[in-house]
């Protein structure tokens, strides 16, 4: 859509959604093709990335604000800052964590990394204490790259006994850094590429866990392959395309765009981070043909109101897992931006997706080519269409799925046993086949596109002095996710400000897992075994007693 399509469209006119389905219908030829040229043995990033090269040399690959990289210059970069890497003793299979936001050096190391052969660990930019503790312990990584201006996330955790070897920081002229960390070095002679396999890892990625710390996530190569095949196929891309996102580069989400972009030769254009007032204009001023939206995004950009922006740009398609049903017409009419629905995780692939030529608002789609789905009950055994069961998932192809958990045996046996990924997630699966959410099994958390690990929230509460137990558990919001509440005990005697204990988490847990509602018991319902029934906290919901840090005006610091 050009300025001509800056008035509103009448609610009958489907061009752009017409168009976009267009474009959908002749992607299944181009993934078909490019799966069939890519041998399995070259589903990698090296491979991937010389190829895009050879086809493409001038297109830039990557836009992050005015700065661009070619797939061209990637390449020279990444051999350049593999040279740096390795002359510091970075070696095949290493981790090397990054703590860093959207910008292209995030990228430029990224590829460095792979092109050695080595894992880069992205983390969570509000990573701190507790959680950011336990990925550069699990991890093992040797090697953190940090962003100079989130090294205060650094002062809460105690580097003891951590294998974190070197700690180089960005935007750094090597005055005033903490002891212990020095300057990111320049790049160096640059280096082959590493005899990296598709079935080598690629990145860990850290999702919450269900009732302790975070999982890393061991993502091989050929996953990140298959993430852009699949995704590629479903939105319809295809050269020339531009790719935008403003979801965070540590997840999985824009890691995939990434991909996309490299394996079907469009172009990624990346932004800081997600804004309702500027996200039109984002559009605009990136000439994006393909975007991608959470589920609380499209509510959160309807509550403008409507204004010509909606219509004054080129985008005809938009990846939006997880938007409730009866946003989807509304959003569309005003921005001629066609939604699509999926179900992935950092563990699977673009499993289930809806295709542009059968949206059905309020449903995830049916099962996409070279994966298989099934509902079952606790013992695994399947349900009848119509039953709710938890979502057990399965690829076709080798190394399309997460190769397991970082150092954490008997979860990767737990989530995939009987050789069937278990997603933690209830759902039903219609008589058509097609698939309807209905809410987690496992105590994961979601807000604002994020996984909260209650385990790691209520860590952070105990740790206050006057805490005696505390249960953390989701409650729904306006906006179609969850909050963050709290159940807490006082020990004999204790008082405690709702606002003090919010002030105490921020320094111990992401900005975003902070606890918006607080509801002091006098004590938490209990199994005979004495385990906290969390089912029935999140079944009472936010009580009358409950205290709401957005009600009080309370802010949470970034």
């Amino acid at each position: 859509m050009t300025s001509q399509h800056s008035t509103f469209l009448p609610e009958h006119d489907l061009l752009e959604p017409a168009r976009a389905r267009a474009y959908c219908a002749a992607s299944h030829a181009r993934a078909d093709a490019l799966e069939a040229e890519v041998a399995p043995a070259c589903r990698h990033f090296p491979a991937l990335l010389r190829r895009r090269m050879d086809a493409a040399p001038d297109l830039p690959l990557v836009r992050i604000g005015d700065r661009h990289l070619t797939a061209a210059q990637l390449c020279d970069n990444a051999a350049r800052w593999g040279g740096m890497l390795t002359g510091a003793g970075v070696a095949r299979h290493d981790r090397v964590a990054m703590l860093c936001g959207n910008r292209i050096e995030f990228l430029e190391l990224l590829a460095a990394i792979g092109w050695i052969g080595a894992v880069s660990v992205p983390i969570n930019t509000a990573s701190r204490g507790l959680q950011l503790q336990h990925i550069l312990q699990n991890s093992g990584a040797r090697v953190l790259i940090i962003e100079r201006a989130l090294l205060e996330g650094l002062s809460t955790i105690d580097r003891t006994g951590l294998p974190l070897e070197t700690v180089w920081v960005l935007d750094a002229d090597g005055d005033d850094l903490p002891a212990g960390t020095a300057p990111l070095p320049q790049p160096g002679q640059p280096v082959d590429c590493a005899d990296v396999r598709t079935s080598d890892a690629f990145s860990i990625l850290y999702t919450s866990g269900t009732t302790g710390l975070s999982k890393g996530v061991i993502c091989p190569h050929g996953q990140f392959f298959w993430w852009a095949i699949t995704t590629g196929r479903q939105l319809g891309i295809e050269p020339g395309d531009v790719l935008h996102t403003t979801l965070p580069l540590f997840h999985t989400n824009a890691l995939n765009c990434f991909f996309q972009a490299l394996v079907f030769g469009a172009t990624q254009s990346l932004s800081e981070r997600f804004s309702v007032s500027r996200y039109y204009d984002q559009l605009r001023a990136s000439d994006a043909t393909v975007t991608y939206l959470l589920g609380a995004m499209v509510p959160m950009l309807l509550s403008r109101d409507a204004s010509p922006a909606e219509r004054d740009h080129k985008t005809r398609i938009a990846l939006a897992p997880g938007v409730p049903g009866h946003f989807h017409a509304e959003f569309t009419r005003r921005t001629g931006i066609l939604l699509l629905d999926a179900f992935g995780s950092t563990e699977t692939n673009n499993v289930i997706q809806t295709e542009a030529d059968s949206v059905n608002p309020g449903f995830m789609g049916r099962v996409a080519k070279g994966f298989a789905a099934r509902v079952v009950d606790q013992d695994d055994f399947p349900v009848p269409d119509g039953m709710p069961g938890e979502l057990l998932l399965r690829a076709d192809e080798p190394y399309a799925f997460a190769s397991g958990y970082l150092g954490m045996a008997e979860a990767t046996v737990e989530t995939w046993r009987n050789l069937w990924v278990h997603t933690g997630d209830r759902v039903v699966r219609e008589a058509d086949g097609s698939f309807r959410f209905v809410d987690r099994i496992k105590e994961t958390i979601r807000r604002r596109g994020e996984n909260i690990s209650s385990f790691e929230v209520e860590q952070g509460v105990l740790s206050h002095p006057a805490v005696a137990t505390a249960a953390a558990y989701p409650v729904r919001s306006e906006l179609a996710e969850d909050e963050v509440m709290v159940a807490v005990v006082l020990k004999d005697g204790a008082m405690l400000d709702p606002a003090d204990l919010i002030r105490h988490c921020e320094t111990r847990m992401p900005y975003f897992a902070v606890p918006r509602f607080v509801d002091l018991r006098t004590d938490l319902p209990r199994t005979e075994n004495g385990k906290v029934q969390k089912f029935k906290l999140r079944e009472e919901g936010v009580t009358d007693t409950a205290w709401d840090r957005e009600a009080a005006g309370l802010s949470v610091r970034r």
